[in-house]
């Protein structure tokens, strides 16, 4: 079965990956930074390794977001970022096909270990199942 596995993170957090630390997250150092590039990248690796890995990313700060609705008229709404320090979105994903929801599991949870700077806001790793066809639902 294929699943998306996602981590999540704020504005706060990727502006601290920068230096700039807030009460929202402490500054990461560069040390940090390159610990944290070095756990994700052994995870790829070995998912890459069993096949298991079909796809995997990081996706750009929440600034960079653009959300698009249809209004009360029914013509497009556009809304860009910046948006709130404390509103959590996805920036990373995989997608993985795994033998079993434990398999998965076992894999988010290696994921939730990634190392990062005392204090710094935990945040779950979502498992979100891929439906493979309209009967899914």
């Amino acid at each position: 079965m294929k699943y998306l596995v996602m981590v999540e993170g704020t504005q706060a957090d990727y502006e601290a990956m920068r230096g700039k630390g807030s009460e929202h997250s402490p500054a990461w150092s560069e040390q940090e930074i390159q610990t944290m590039y070095a756990f994700m990248g052994a995870i790829n690796d070995d998912l890459s390794g069993t096949g298991e890995m079909l796809d995997a990313q990081g996706l750009a700060e929440p600034a960079k977001t653009r959300h698009v609705s249809r209004g009360a008229d029914g013509k497009a709404v556009i809304t860009d970022g910046p948006y709130s320090e404390t509103e959590e979105l996805p920036c990373g994903y995989w997608v993985l096909e795994c033998e079993s929801l434990e398999r998965v599991t076992a894999i988010a949870e290696r994921i939730a270990q990634c190392p990062q700077p005392a204090g710094a806001p935990e945040y779950p790793v979502v498992i979100r199942p891929v439906l493979d066809g309209a009967g899914d639902i």
